[in-house]
């Protein structure tokens, strides 16, 4: 029988309470939307958490009743959890009503009838604070005029039926499977849509870090004085709206706008110039908070904010690798020094270093089939990494204390080349696939003038059928990156380098330097036309990018490679 009961369990807020709740050692009933059980368990299970304590009830905080199943019992449930709400720009009035006034009602009024009570916690916003008011203004926007409206009617309510209810206030809560609010901020500048900073100089947008909110959430029932009391919850350390563009823009590698533009201003303007939703702009604001009853709290429950940079940076990696909302983000990937790495940072077997017109997952397929950690990286300017010399790449990693295999895959042989001559004590053997210096100048690329413009908006599907193999997440995230503001240019212009015949001569020679093991594989149907003394293989029926068509194969001679390597 469970003591705690979230409602919204599915949802950003609530499947972190869930998580949390059952880390302390409750027993957790989730009550979500039938239909979503699935996705909260595979989220739970990718994080390791013990699911014996949890009961699943489908809900609809709609309906009178809840939804909630005839034979569920409620009779131990302690602790009510209210995570569930319609969080999201531009929604009809009567479906934000439907769920954050008449559902967070319903779901007090049920509260109220369960016999071992002890608290109810709500969640508002941290607007409330400034503009609540007899009013609410549903044209501004439904989701916060309905959250406005529901914060009085609850607390009269639960007044009324005696029930100990909390409410928490946060700012933007900001984490991992947040992909609502200051997210389309940091997506607009990711994709160089950000013309102007909204605002002015002053403007405060705070954040607050998702795991500290959450643990606050759910230590407010284990203090009795925080009944009938609300919480402002967000982090006062969150910089100023200009600098916190700036610093993400410098962690992204992208450029921040450079001026501001007054909200009145942008609230005039056409959406199809600004891109702004109009409810967006009341969060834009210049105004301050008080959060020392929250702090208070905080304290007490042990609780201590993490880092506000490292928070935000963190949270950014993860829109990057999620392609903000569209994939499962690589919980392991993120900006190093401007780089874009993923895997192992500090043991890998391998580090694996694209070609044209890829990125660093052009390998996942290689990575799954390997039987040690690996490490990738998207070269300087190109897929996520920030402008920069590509053939400085390699002595700009993370620390690495292995001596790993060195793969470079096309044009990604250069940089790799360069670095085994220079650091040979620190690799354990090189290997290079399709070495483009090694074949035919490529022709697989446009070099008129239009090139550019053509990667630009190529789709996965006309990328896989121009490069000759299987269409995958790999070539879809390899076309959004050349969808990125001078993604192609770049590509086009690496493309043009390192087909130049003094660029092919100097790899050439330097080949012939390298002291480590080198094994050269290349395809059946693209081979390598230079002849060189070093040991080479061949596989069949592979063509330029046998790590897309024959990953299995390719992982198999790069685990020999690195056996050989190990036996010295």
């Amino acid at each position: 029988m469970s003591d705690s009961i979230v409602f919204g369990a599915a949802g950003f807020l609530g499947r972190a309470a869930v998580a949390h709740l059952l880390e302390q050692g409750h027993s957790v009933t989730a009550a979500l939307r039938q239909g979503s059980e699935e996705r909260l368990i595979g989220w739970l299970r990718k994080r390791g958490v013990d699911l014996d304590e949890l009961e699943m009830v489908a809900c609809d905080v709609t309906a009178p009743d809840l939804g909630l199943p005839a034979g569920f019992d409620p009779s131990g449930i302690r602790d009510v959890y209210n995570c569930a709400a319609r969080f999201a720009f531009g929604l009809a009035p009567e479906d934000a009503y439907a769920v954050n006034v008449t559902g967070a009602l319903r779901v007090l009024d049920w509260a109220a009838a369960l016999p071992g009570l002890r608290r109810v916690v709500h969640i508002t916003g941290y607007r409330i604070t400034v503009e609540e008011s007899d009013e609410q203004h549903y044209e501004r926007g439904a989701y916060g005029a309905s959250k406005f409206e529901s914060d009085p009617l609850l607390r009269r309510r639960a007044a009324e039926l005696g029930v100990a209810l909390t409410i928490a206030n946060p700012s933007s809560v900001i984490g991992p499977g947040q992909y609502v609010g200051l997210a389309s901020v940091v997506e607009e500048l990711w994709h160089g849509r950000l013309a102007a900073i909204p605002g002015g100089r002053d403007t405060f947008v705070p954040i607050v870090d998702l795991g500290y909110f959450t643990d606050f959430l759910i230590g407010l029932p284990t203090l009795p004085d925080t009944a009938g009391r609300s919480y402002t919850v967000l982090d006062p350390r969150t910089p100023v709206l200009p600098k916190l563009i700036r610093l993400l823009a410098t962690h992204l590698g992208v450029r921040a706008p450079r001026f501001s533009i007054p909200v009145g201003v942008v609230a005039r303007l056409p959406r199809a110039l600004t891109g702004a939703d109009p409810e967006s702009l009341t969060f834009i604001a210049d105004d301050r908070y008080d959060t020392s009853a929250a702090d208070a709290v905080a304290r007490r429950l042990g609780l201590t904010m993490p880092p506000t940079e490292a928070t935000v940076l963190a949270w950014a990696d993860h829109l990057v690798a999620s392609r903000f909302g569209a994939v499962e983000a690589d919980p392991s990937a993120g900006f190093t020094d401007r780089v874009w790495v993923s895997g192992e940072r500090e043991d890998p077997a391998y580090v694996l270093v694209h070609g044209l017109p890829l990125d660093g997952e052009s390998w996942n397929e290689v990575r799954a089939e390997l039987d040690a950690p690996s490490l990738v990286l998207d070269l300087p300017g190109l897929g996520r990494s920030a402008p920069g010399d590509i053939d400085a790449v390699l002595p700009g990693l993370p620390s690495v204390r292995t001596r790993p295999v060195l793969v470079g895959h096309s044009l990604g042989c250069g940089p790799v080349l360069r670095y085994a001559a220079a650091h040979p004590e620190r690799i354990s053997g090189v290997v290079l696939v399709s070495p483009a210096f090694l074949q035919p100048r490529s022709g697989m690329l446009l070099r008129s003038p239009l090139a550019a413009a053509a990667l630009r908006r190529i789709s996965a599907a006309a990328l896989a059928k121009q490069l000759g193999v299987p269409e995958s997440d790999a070539l879809a995230n390899a076309a959004w990156g050349l969808r990125r503001p001078g993604g192609a240019v770049r590509t086009i212009a690496a493309l043009r380098r390192a087909s130049a015949p003094d660029r092919r001569g100097e790899l050439r020679a330097l080949l012939d330097k390298i002291e480590v093991p080198v094994r050269i594989i290349a395809g059946s149907t693209d081979p390598v036309t230079v002849a060189t003394a070093r040991d080479s293989i061949s596989i069949e029926g592979a063509g330029h990018y046998p790590q897309l068509t024959h990953p299995a194969r390719l992982a198999a001679e790069l685990a020999r490679v690195s056996a050989v390597a190990a036996r010295g």
